[in-house]
């Protein structure tokens, strides 16, 4: 992983902690006061990996990977994708925080072309990814 990604992951993960201490004295606090406490959870944010047009494998985060996959088969998610459409769904995976989500994605945009196969393939939509991999032939 680059320097400046874990910077930024080991700054991301202090927020959190300090959010976490936060929202704990918070609640201590209104125990104390006797209110309500409603804790809204926050979004899931899930890793995910698209197939292109071309058979190259595009990977994202996103808390919401439905409009995310819409976005990107209209051409407005992400500059790679606009020119590989139709793209396909073939991996998610649930990962908790944001930080987590994109040190997750970091390890697995640095692993090679046969183990992102092989980490497609242990997911449920492998059976889909099998039978795009047919329809088009062997891959760049």
């Amino acid at each position: 992983m680059k320097p400046k990604y874990r910077r930024m992951l080991r700054g991301m993960e202090a927020k959190e902690e300090h959010a976490s201490y936060l929202s704990a004295t918070e609640a201590k606090s209104r125990a104390k006061a006797k209110t309500k406490t409603i804790l809204v959870p926050a979004p899931a944010w899930s890793l995910y990996i698209l197939e292109c047009a071309d058979g190259s494998l595009y990977t994202g985060i996103s808390n919401d990977i439905d409009r995310r996959l819409l976005s990107h088969q209209q051409g407005k998610a992400s500059r790679y994708t606009r020119t590989r459409r139709p793209v396909a769904l073939v991996y998610r995976e649930e990962c908790g925080s944001r930080s987590q989500a994109l040190t997750r994605e970091c390890a697995v945009k640095s692993l090679s072309r046969p183990r992102k196969d092989a980490l497609i393939l242990t997911s449920p939509a492998a059976p889909a990814y099998k039978s795009l991999a047919r329809q088009k032939g062997p891959r760049p």
